[in-house]
């Protein structure tokens, strides 16, 4: 993580409980070199973690902005810009 400027996390397998849990911990420890967390959610087996990703951290005091992913499995949560 350190360095990279970017963290990816894949939740494919897990419930929304676990997924969240992952999700807030990498928010948690995610310092100031990171700019934007990319969630693998998959959309094969249903769209119930895409939904909360999209939904839950649109709020969140540490999410800039919520975009969607160049494929319909991947959300990116911004936390700030580059420039």
């Amino acid at each position: 993580m350190a360095g990279s400027g970017f963290v990816e996390i894949d939740v494919h397998g897990m419930n929304r409980f676990q997924a969240k849990t992952c999700i807030d911990s990498a928010l948690k420890r995610a310092g100031k070199d990171v700019y934007r967390i990319d969630i693998i959610h998959g959309f094969h087996s249903g769209s119930a973690l895409k939904e909360m990703v999209r939904r839950d951290y649109r709020c969140n005091p540490k999410v800039k902005r919520v975009e969607l992913g160049l494929n319909d499995g991947m959300t990116s949560l911004v936390l700030r810009d580059l420039y």
